[in-house]
């Protein structure tokens, strides 16, 4: 099986100025994945699907993540005047990383037996810009799971041909996968 890099180049080719990004994973039983634009997303997911080298023509399975604001701390050298003297100096600077909502889809190649090529789509953050291409067109695979992610985490599919609640009651207005759920019981400070 290529690599993500090499499949990233593959894709470049054949989508010039797409936006892609390999992101890597920090455990070594886990490979890296691909964050695809959400702007051509069902193009190269088909290009992914019918190009005959790559032939990723199952997505198994398709999951959400709630990714929350958080703050970074990051060393940064800066020039400052010590003593009179110009020097190097380390300080620690704190930043914010905006939160947003991830799709991730883990896609196999049945006919020529490889696989899984992880590819992701991110929302532009967690509370109004929620919303993605659908892959069910691409992959039929996709239509039950991208409908739990819409019940469960609120991502909402462009293009899905039935995007309804699948695990919830249809007006449950709160997503319980997000990481700031509060069940309604549990709203109160228990002592």
């Amino acid at each position: 099986m290529q690599t993500p890099e090499q499949i990233k180049d593959r894709i470049l080719a054949a989508f010039p100025g797409a936006h892609l990004e390999v992101i890597p994973n920090g455990s070594p039983a886990n490979p890296p994945s691909l964050l695809l634009d959400h702007g051509q997303a069902r193009e190269i997911a088909t290009f992914l699907r019918d190009d005959p080298q790559l032939r990723f023509d199952y997505a198994s399975n398709v999951t959400g993540v709630d990714w929350p604001e958080k703050v970074v701390k990051e060393k940064v050298k800066v020039r400052k005047i010590i003593d009179g003297v110009e020097q190097e100096a380390a300080e620690l600077v704190e930043r914010k990383t905006p939160g947003f909502l991830e799709a991730v889809y883990h896609l196999y190649s049945m006919a020529l037996g490889q696989g899984p090529l992880i590819i992701r789509l991110r929302t532009g953050n967690r509370t109004d810009s929620v919303v993605l291409p659908s892959l069910t067109p691409v992959w039929r695979s996709c239509e039950f799971q991208e409908r739990e992610i819409f019940d469960l985490f609120g991502i909402a599919f462009d293009g899905h041909p039935d995007l309804r609640r699948i695990l919830m009651w249809d007006n449950f207005a709160d997503h319980p996968m997000r990481r700031d759920y509060v069940p309604a019981g549990d709203q109160e400070p228990k002592p």
